[in-house]
């Protein structure tokens, strides 16, 4: 039996809980999500702190209810506070009963570990919104062969580290407890590859064994997903991916901006290969793409998740990217189409009017579909330009495709420009003879195309852009001497601080 057909036969029976409040509107789909995690709550530590009987009790104003009665939590205040005590073993802190996993996520801009709840619940959420995807995947026009050869994911280990009181690792390895036996057949780099710690080992032991598999699709972060594949066909001398594994028709890609990539996944495939999309993080599982070729994803709004939003404005925000006090939040029925908002996130993990940290842009709202335009911390505005992520892998793929070179790697800081300021990008690229200079009118002149406030602000305090380039190892090399290698890991595409002090001496001197 194919992986089409054992997902069916083991499905089936549940499609109609899954696909549950689908003829239902947004608001109220949130609405009944934000009931039935205060019901579940109530009487935890946190629900009665924070009165949700009081809230269930206000019926139509609930929202307004709970949001006048919980603060905004970042992942510090919410951990300082409260999550702390689940880690001693504490029952029924934010959520009922103990909290068996931690996922760890450093993120992308912070050295020490966070350690996010992860709660029988939200397993049993993220197991049926990655069946929902697959159901999905019906509208994409793939061969039937892909569903009975191989699934390669790319993730983090699934080793886990028992601290005493509780389990803490990548998500991927939390979630590998949570897997269907049946899906065991088809699953690589099978349990003893993914179990490895060693970021390097594990490479080389899914590159040693990739000619005894039939890969079908892929699913990982692109960075990492390259260099495998780049390695793989330097080993056995091929020409693309294809050559040893035929029958790849699908990659599974999330975690960074798909187009910095794009040019040089095509080169690495032999054939047009289906892209889906996914928003998958330690906290949830919150969109996916459910359409080819559509550009965004749609937004799980009946899956233990309640969402609230924030424009990503200076009416919000700091210079700093922290929210500012007393910021009003909107619903998903209350949005508006090509805004930028920072989400907030509750959910049945005991997480409470969560800000995330990333930043999305609704293109669709009545279809509640979403990119991912960057993270409240990594954006440029030194000077009121308002880069953000978007903005910047924008520019860099369409130089890359004017000038006919691979872009993969990047980042950008702002730097003290004599009384006024600039911007310095770092771009990786392994062809020789690229003229930097080029680089910079090309990104330069798109991003004044793009966004109004760089274009002014390129006139007055934004004085210059300078562009360095540099092999793309460098970035994976620092990478690695910063503790930050893996599957999971992504480079900061805007870089501040101490870290930037760091890479800028690793440059110099390494």
């Amino acid at each position: 039996m194919n992986i089409l057909g054992s997902i069916v036969k083991n499905t089936l029976s549940l499609r109609k809980r899954f696909e549950r409040g689908t003829h239902l509107s947004p608001e109220k789909n949130q609405h009944t999500q934000l009931i039935k995690l205060l019901k579940q709550a109530q009487y935890t530590e946190f629900g009665v702190h924070y009165q949700f009987n009081q809230v269930l009790e206000s019926k139509k104003e609930t929202t307004a209810v709970f949001k006048k009665n919980v603060p905004i939590f970042t992942y510090n205040k919410l951990f300082n506070e409260w999550w702390y005590k689940t880690l001693e073993g504490t029952q029924n802190v934010c959520w009922p009963g103990k909290v068996k996993y931690f996922a760890l996520s450093s993120g992308t801009s912070e050295s020490a570990s966070k350690r996010i709840p992860v709660t029988a619940d939200m397993l049993k959420s993220i197991k049926r919104t990655s069946v929902r995807q697959v159901i999905q995947l019906s509208k994409f026009d793939l061969p039937d062969e892909t569903f009975w050869k191989g699934a390669l994911l790319i993730g983090g280990s699934t080793k886990l580290t028992f601290k005493h009181k509780y389990y803490e690792g990548d998500l991927s390895g939390i979630s590998a407890k949570n897997r269907p036996l049946w899906f065991q057949r088809y699953y690589k780099p099978g349990s003893k590859i993914a179990a490895q710690k060693n970021w390097e080992k594990k490479l080389e032991q899914i590159i040693n064994s990739a000619p005894n598999w039939d890969i079908g699709f892929i699913v990982g972060i692109p960075s990492w997903v390259q260099l495998l594949l780049e390695k793989i066909i330097e080993k056995y001398n091929l020409k693309t991916i294809h050559d040893i594994w035929p029958n790849l028709n699908l990659y599974i890609h999330s975690g960074v901006a798909f187009d910095p990539y794009r040019k040089s996944f095509e080169k690495l495939f032999g054939k047009k290969v289906q892209l889906m999309e996914s928003y998958l993080s330690s906290e949830g599982y919150f969109a996916f793409q459910t359409r080819p070729d559509q550009g965004s994803m749609t937004m799980i709004l009946n899956g233990g998740i309640f969402f609230e939003f924030i424009p990503f404005d200076e009416q919000h925000f700091n210079d700093d990217g922290d929210v500012i006090d007393e910021s009003k939040t909107y619903l998903i029925h209350e949005v508006k189409p090509d805004v930028d908002y920072a989400m907030l996130i509750s959910t049945c993990a005991g997480t409470w009017r969560y800000l995330i940290g990333d930043v999305i842009r609704f293109t669709d709202v009545a279809k509640a579909e979403i990119v991912i335009t960057g993270r409240t911390k990594h954006f440029l505005s030194i000077t009121g330009e308002h880069l953000s992520v978007e903005n910047m892998s924008k520019a860099i793929s369409v130089a890359a495709d004017e000038m006919n070179v691979e872009f993969n790697e990047y980042t950008v800081c702002a730097e003290k420009f004599g009384n006024l300021f600039a911007h310095r990008w770092y771009i990786g690229c392994d062809e020789t003879n690229v003229d930097a200079n080029m680089v910079k009118q090309k990104i330069d002149a798109h991003l004044r195309t793009i966004n109004d406030d760089y274009d002014t602000e390129r006139t007055s305090a934004l004085k210059e852009v300078f562009v360095e380039i540099l092999p793309n190892q460098k970035f994976l090399d620092f990478l690695k001497q910063e503790g930050k290698v893996g599957a999971q890991i992504k480079f900061p595409r805007v870089i501040k601080g101490e870290q930037l002090e760091r890479w800028k001496k690793f440059i110099t001197f390494d």
